[in-house]
């Protein structure tokens, strides 16, 4: 099993050789670090812990010492535990062009939405005595059982979920290319 941290940098596109646009992701993922392996027999199950952006020494709380990294993942699955050790070094030299990749992250936080938004609703018509209320939910209890049922789709915030997609194609990796930390500070925020 392979795997990997990264950043979002933004979106762009490249061209095939027939002339077609590719749109692309562009991901700064790792140098990672291995921050702990968990064993059987010591946690119970088999994990192998990366750590990602490494944070400067003299800002970091004590207990978060033995771990000095912004982001601290587990990864749990096929993994040969033997071929890892605590400080090792992940990059992206273990992808290649055009393996399918599955990759999770967070969504834009857009804060709180009605239903029309979130949920796409029609409104209301905005004639025929519709007051204040063109964006409104409508109806949302029944007769019987006398009270609003669970899962109704109702205002509420928006975002900020965790979503996966897999079969991601790998276009290109450029290992030679380095980001500058000037680069890197505009898309984490403090």
């Amino acid at each position: 099993m392979k795997f990997i941290l990264g950043l979002k940098l933004g979106t762009s596109q490249i061209f095939d050789e027939n002339g077609n646009v590719i749109p692309v992701t562009l991901v700064e993922a790792g140098p990672c670090h291995v921050a702990q392996i968990k064993t059987k027999d010591k946690d119970g199950y088999e994990a192998i812990q990366l750590g990602f952006l490494k944070l400067n020494e003299k800002k970091v709380k004590k207990p978060n010492k033995l771990k000095p990294y912004r982001y601290i993942k587990e990864f749990r699955g096929d993994i040969d535990l033997t071929k890892y050790k605590v400080k090792d070094k992940v990059d992206v030299s273990v992808f290649q062009e055009g393996d399918k990749v599955e990759v999770s992250g967070i969504t834009k936080g857009k804060g709180f939405a009605g239903v029309v938004k979130k949920w796409r609703f029609k409104g209301k018509m905005a004639t025929h005595g519709t007051k204040h209320e063109e964006r409104g939910v409508g109806s949302v209890g029944s007769r019987y059982p006398q009270r609003v049922i669970k899962g109704k789709k109702m205002p509420g915030r928006m975002g900020s979920e965790r979503v996966t997609i897999k079969n991601l194609k790998i276009a290109f990796i450029d290992e030679e290319k380095k980001e500058t930390k000037d680069m890197i500070k505009r898309y984490i925020k403090k």
